[in-house]
């Protein structure tokens, strides 16, 4: 008889929902740089799918993923385990920092590569540019993080 916890199936999910809420922006750091190289006349439809993808996808995955987190660890209670500490700050912080401002740039960006493009220069600001930086920086240090948290889930140190 095949016997399935409950516990399991939520922490399935979790992992699930962690892998569709973060799994795209790994994509990032090849899509981006590439694209803006190749295909700077398709940079602003780039970052409205990617303001769009945290709106529609990161954000209510990573929702789903934070509550099945917090049953997993009342269930189980884990709050006191470091393993579940780090995690859920760096989730949180994920989350913070996706809704407050990742998002708010990748619509800043989408519009300065309109008015850049749109104006038949043909290539992209060097405003772009600088707010294309730390976008790169704040959304590629988000891969880090994301790495270094299922480290922590996985290996429990």
């Amino acid at each position: 008889m095949l016997a399935v916890l409950f516990y399991d199936v939520v922490v399935a999910l979790h992992v699930m929902a962690i892998l569709i809420a973060f799994g795209v922006i790994f994509t990032y750091p090849v899509a981006v740089p590439w694209m803006v190289r190749n295909k700077p006349e398709y940079v602003a439809a780039l970052h409205a799918f990617q303001a769009r993808i945290g709106q529609r996808v990161i954000a209510p995955a990573g929702g789903i993923a934070l509550l099945l987190g917090i049953y997993l660890a009342s269930d189980r209670h884990y709050w006191s385990q470091v393993w579940v500490t780090v995690p859920l700050v760096i989730l949180l912080v994920l989350l913070a920092v996706g809704g407050a401002w990742i998002g708010k740039t990748e619509e800043r960006l989408e519009t300065l590569a309109r008015r850049d493009i749109g104006e038949g220069a043909g290539t992209l600001s060097s405003e772009y540019h600088d707010v294309l930086r730390t976008w790169s920086l704040v959304a590629y240090s988000s891969c880090v993080l994301v790495l270094i948290a299922v480290f922590f889930m996985v290996a429990k140190p």
